[in-house]
Formats: C-alpha cells, structure tokens, sequence
C-alpha cells in the first residue's frame, strides 16, 4: 500500500471522532454543511490558482447528482447515525462500501465480475455487519441500517464516476460535487434542524479538520485513486478506515469494544478483504452486459 493510501485512511479514520465531537457543538448535519462548504471554498480557490476550466454541461450533471449521493445523503445519513450508535460501528457500516461497489462492478463494469471467491466474501461480510450492529430486541435497529445506507450511495457514487466520468479532472470534480452536496445538507438543515451552534476555538478546529483535511484534500486523494485503479482494487485498502475509527473512538471517546462488536468487525474486514483481493474470475456467476455511456 503507497503512503497516499494510508494516509488517506487515517484522515477518514480519525474524522468519525471529530465528526462525533462536532455533533456537541452544531447541529449534526449543519455540521456536515459547514464542513464541505469549507472543502469546497479550499478547492474552489484551488481550481481559480490552477486555471482549471469550468466542467461541461454534460459533466456537471453527473457532478450534481454525485454530489448528492456521495455529499448530501451520505452525511445526512451518517451525521444522524452518530448520535445514536458509536463511532466505531458507524465506520464500519459506512465503509462496508467495497462489498456494494463489488457487486454493483459485476453488473456494470467490464473485467470486474463476481465470482464464488468474491461472493463468499460478501456474505462473509454480511453476517459480519449483522454482528457488528450487536441488534437486540427493543433496540434502535434504524440508525445502523442508515448509517449502512450511506455505504450504498457512496457505491453508486463511485460507479457513476467509474462509468460516467473517465479521464475527468479529479479536483474539478470533487470541488463541484462538493459544492453541489453543502447546498443539499445546508437545505436540510434549515428545513429540520432546530438547535444551536457554538462556536469556540475546539468548534473551528473540528470544521478546519473535518473541511479542509477530511473534505478537500482526502476526496481529491480518493478521486485521483479511483480514477486510476479498478474500483474494487482501489477499495480495498479502505478497511483501515473503520480499524482507525474504532480504535479511535475507544482511545479519545472511551468507547467500549464488546466482544459480539469486536467479532463483526472482524467478519466485515475480512468479507471487505476477500473481496477486494479475489483473482480473476475462473468461474464468474454468470454473463453481463456493461451500462452504456
């Protein structure tokens, strides 16, 4: 693994802390609004000093519709799911999203089909969530399955990109699809959203990180990565994340590892990783066609 990647993965680890802090002091998903309009003024200013050109008509409509998948609902969900499940299981819900772009890539993406490895794999992984999310009779069953909801729309996110937008500028893209994603939470929240900001010195260092860090700089290292690498292979080094953001939560926010969540967690890294790490297919599931461009 290059140190981009690790890199990368510890940033996004080490968010799901911040972003559980962050929830102290804004509303959740006024949060999530702040800090992908900091992302997006950091990139739009990057854009301006490199003379990177505006996108097409055609490119700013996948753009858009990106932005909301992998920006509006993917924070929404996620944002939401922090207050009532811990940082540590909500990593690992969200970045479960190998298991759906592996079977999303079967259907749509050439040289990238299923096979009894990497389907073994995934129900390696599902029972893994199951595990994880450590569901009892009475509990709050809703806020695991939407924070594993935000997993989907990153995957359909980055088939869109796979499929729709090859050979696009990786910054022009996050910083439009950023852009487009802070209107949609910053509607949101003004629409539901009823508590308070307050803002001190800990405030903006959690927007600082979480923008500028965790927003602008790690989605163009994200968007660089998949735009170069096959997108099951390019996920694969994204089971560090939830690793980083448990042990995060358990080290900065005294969170508690029981053995049911320890043994899901380690189910779904192992699903993600089997996956991710199959060989060409020998015996694929079954012909597909790709998705026209």
């Amino acid at each position: 693994m290059n140190g981009m990647m690790l890199f990368l993965c510890i940033i996004w680890g080490f968010n799901f802390v911040i972003m559980k802090m962050g929830n102290d002091v804004f509303p959740p998903v006024l949060f999530a609004a702040y800090r992908f309009l900091l992302g997006a003024i950091v990139l739009f200013g990057l854009t301006w000093f490199k003379k990177i050109p505006l996108p097409s008509k055609r490119e700013l409509k996948w753009y858009i519709l990106c932005g909301f998948l992998q920006t509006t609902y993917f924070n929404i969900a996620i944002q939401i799911s922090l207050n009532y499940i811990n940082a540590g299981l909500t990593a690992v819900l969200t970045y479960s999203m190998p298991l759906f772009l592996s079977f999303l890539a079967h259907y749509f993406i050439p040289g990238e089909k299923l096979t009894v490895t990497k389907t073994g794999g995934i129900l390696i992984g599902i029972l893994g969530l199951f595990l994880a999310m450590d569901i009892h009779f009475g509990g709050i069953i809703w806020a695991p399955i939407l924070a594993l909801s935000s997993a989907i729309t990153w995957a359909l996110s980055s088939l869109i990109f796979k499929k729709k937008l090859q050979g696009c500028d990786s910054i022009q893209f996050t910083t439009w699809q950023m852009g487009a994603g802070a209107m949609g939470l910053f509607l949101y929240s003004f629409s539901f959203e009823h508590g308070e900001s307050h803002w001190s010195l800990m405030a903006i260092v959690y927007l600082l990180y979480s923008g500028i860090l965790a927003s602008a700089l790690a989605f163009v290292i994200w968007s660089n990565i998949l735009s170069k690498m096959e997108a099951s292979k390019a996920s694969i080094s994204l089971l560090i994340v939830p690793l980083v953001g448990t042990l995060s939560g358990f080290l900065f926010l005294k969170e508690d590892l029981n053995p049911i969540t320890l043994i899901g967690i380690i189910l779904t890294l192992t699903g993600v990783w089997v996956v991710n790490n199959a060989g060409s297919a020998r015996f694929p599931l079954q012909k597909t066609s790709s998705l026209n461009r």
